[in-house]
Formats: C-alpha cells, sequence, structure tokens
C-alpha cells in the first residue's frame, strides 16, 4: 500500500497491490501501519450500473470514510465542507475500480 496526498489537506489516495495469480487475487485493503486511521464501523454497498448517489454528509457527527471498490467501478466525488479549511467548497474527483486498486480515505467534515 502507498499513500498519496491530493491538493485537499487530508484527502488522500491509496494504492494497493493486487497479487494475482492462476487462483485469482488477493488484494490488502487496509493496514493500520500504513494508514494510522481508527473507523467505528464498515459496510458494503453494491449498485446497478449507471446508479447515481446523492451527496452524504454528517452535520451533528462527522466521520470520516474510506472508500474501496472491490468489483467493477465508481467515479466518487468529494466536497470540502470543512468551513474554516482554505480549500472549502472545493471538489475532488476520482474513478475507485477493481482493476486500478486506488482506495479514498476521506476526513470529517466532507461530503462525498
Amino acid at each position: 500500500m502507498k499513500i498519496l496526498k491530493t491538493k485537499i489537506k487530508g484527502l488522500l489516495v491509496i494504492k494497493q497491490k493486487n497479487n494475482l495469480d492462476k487462483r485469482g487475487n488477493l488484494r490488502e485493503t487496509f493496514d493500520t501501519r500504513i494508514l494510522n486511521k481508527k473507523f467505528i464501523f464498515e459496510y458494503c454497498t453494491s449498485s446497478k450500473p449507471k446508479t447515481l448517489r446523492g451527496f452524504h454528509f454528517q452535520y451533528k457527527f462527522q466521520q470520516a470514510k474510506y472508500i474501496n471498490v472491490l468489483k467493477g467501478k465508481i467515479l466518487d466525488y468529494v466536497i470540502d465542507l470543512r468551513k474554516n479549511s482554505k480549500t472549502f467548497g472545493k471538489l475532488f474527483k476520482i474513478t475507485l475500480s477493481d482493476s486500478n486498486c486506488l482506495s479514498l480515505y476521506i476526513p470529517a467534515g466532507f461530503a462525498h
């Protein structure tokens, strides 16, 4: 795993290693030794092709998110909603897929 910084403070892209062999693949999706973050819970969603989901944001109980795609691909948009941030209102977009092995760490205070 390798951490790649973005132009928005705290927003990180994580490049994972996909280990392929004749049986399939093995990919480590998270390692606290590399991305030292704590998460309260984890969940998995699936969407039909060409599905558009709205932006998610927690106002009162803000939380960080770790986005990872195991099958298919998504175009993810992130908006900095931290009022005191130099990048307030700035947009970041990225394609995450099973083939590019990228994940996204989104700090609290962002909609995505």
